[in-house]
């Protein structure tokens, strides 16, 4: 193309006749830059989730037993863990067996603990014998295998700076599938192609296949990814606050008090039912109360009596003299069983009780998938649907890079305008520029992480379009 040419100015054409191959550069530029990222997520993601199998053969004698004889008082249970350790350290939480052949976990917290994290003294409920310590992270119990492959799917290891790649792999993921499937079914390809093109004609229709058969396993991923996220994931919790859709939780306060709202991602990290500091207003601390192990039994007890069936319990005591033990429910297979009381430790009376009935549709949904996310809500069957399509996700990256190796122009034909976003944003008329400019601030202030790599693509168009023209 001759520079008089990229001198006179651009019409604007129909919008379809232009969205289209604005959409095709964009879904190229989400390929070539961002694919990494999101291959790097789905095939961590993938390792993880079929670990849990692998987990506990690797920790078989901490987590099992082949005694079968009654479990003796929770209470005993307790106190060989704090023997053990130390009665320094608190208590964050105790599981009890949840079966014949399986242990207890007494877990406590470390001066070496991180967020989310404790140290757990797994005990044989009939003999009291200690079986082991283990380091555990989250509500889900996951052991140092599993919590290594959590970080590395997270953050790859990186700390909070390494939580923006993820955060990116699913701000983009759903941009991409949706886009490749729009682009499929707009600009079908001719199913006669001789020389060069048959390659290429065979990659497209293996890449594009994929993405219309994966396409509602990689929405949910990125929906579910983000709501994890750092940036989008605060935006969508204060979204949700503002319309009163968070998921209730029980009132731990043994005053008069208002429940504080309850994290679905519990299974990534732990929660705390404490009540978050106003900006600038000092809140008074609680008087504390010593806390005995004979007071798990009766706790346990009370919640039993109010209802809580499941075999998987968490207790979770404090020692603030205002707040109350949370005994929760924690199986999250299907049926659902998250049903959680508050109870008086002193008393043994049940404060509070909240139900998984009582959860809204929107925080039943999000419940729901936060555990297909992590592969336990169907168990096995639930694993291997999410190692399926992280896989195809895999494979679908690397189909579309060859696609784009076939496809790569010559290395004398350099480049020209038409191959850039400009080109084809300035072929937009006015409303439709308007209209993509409100989404795209929308997006951008929704999802930051979105935004700031947008800028970054729109950087490298606008060099290649620069060079295009000189």
């Amino acid at each position: 193309m001759s520079e008089k040419s990229l001198a006179q100015p651009l019409r604007a054409t129909t919008t379809h006749g232009a969205l289209l191959p604005l959409l095709r550069r964009l879904h190229f530029y989400i390929g070539l830059f961002i694919a990494p990222f999101i291959f790097i997520a789905a095939l961590t993601g993938t390792i993880y989730v079929l670990t849990p199998q692998l987990e506990n053969a690797l920790y078989s004698h901490q987590l099992f037993t082949d005694n079968a004889e009654p479990a003796r008082p929770l209470a005993d249970q307790v106190r060989v863990a704090q023997d053990f350790v130390g009665a320094d350290l608190p208590i964050a939480a105790v599981r009890p067996a949840p079966a014949p052949g399986e242990t207890t976990r007494v877990m406590f917290t470390t001066p070496t603990s991180g967020p989310s994290e404790s140290t757990a003294v797994f005990v044989d409920p009939a003999t009291l014998e200690i079986r082991g310590m283990l380091p555990v992270y989250g509500t889900s119990g996951v052991l140092p295998l599993r919590t290594w492959l959590d970080y590395l799917h997270r953050n790859l290891l990186l700390g909070d700076l390494g939580r923006n790649y993820s955060e990116l792999a699913a701000s983009w993921l759903w941009v991409a599938a949706l886009g490749g499937v729009l682009l499929w079914a707009a600009g079908r390809p001719k199913q006669h192609a001789k020389g060069r093109g048959q390659p290429i004609l065979r990659q497209r229709y293996w890449h594009s296949t994929l993405g219309v058969i994966l396409l509602l396993g990689l929405l949910f991923f990125s929906a579910t990814g983000l709501t994890w996220s750092r940036w989008a994931g605060d935006n969508i919790s204060a979204l949700r606050a503002h319309f009163g859709w968070m998921t209730p939780a029980v009132n731990t306060s043994l005053l008069p008090d208002k429940p504080s709202p309850m994290d679905e991602h519990a299974g990534h990290h732990m929660t705390s039912s404490a009540h978050h500091d106003m900006p600038g207003m000092a809140m008074p601390k609680a008087a504390a109360v010593a806390m005995t192990p004979a007071q798990f039994d009766g706790v346990v007890q009370a919640a039993r009596a109010a209802g809580i069936r499941a075999e998987k319990i968490e207790i979770r005591p404090t020692t603030k003299a205002d707040k109350a033990w949370i005994v929760s429910e924690i199986d999250r297979r299907w049926p659902t069983k998250v049903d959680s009381v508050a109870v008086d430790p002193a008393s043994f009376r049940v404060m509070d009780k909240v139900t998984f009935a009582q959860f809204g549709l929107l925080a039943k949904l999000t419940r729901w998938g936060v555990d297909a996310h992590m592969g336990v809500l169907f168990g096995l069957p639930n694993q291997l649907l999410l190692a399926a399509f992280g896989l195809g996700l895999c494979i679908m990256i690397v189909l579309g890079y060859h696609l784009w190796w076939l496809r790569r122009p010559a290395a004398a034909r350099g480049c020209y305008p038409a191959e850039t976003l400009i080109y084809h944003w300035r072929r937009l008329g006015l409303s439709a520029r308007f209209l993509l400019l409100v989404c795209i601030a929308t997006l951008a202030f929704s999802l930051p992480v979105m935004g700031v790599s947008l800028l970054l693509l729109l950087l490298i168009d606008a060099l290649r379009w620069q060079r295009a023209k000189s």
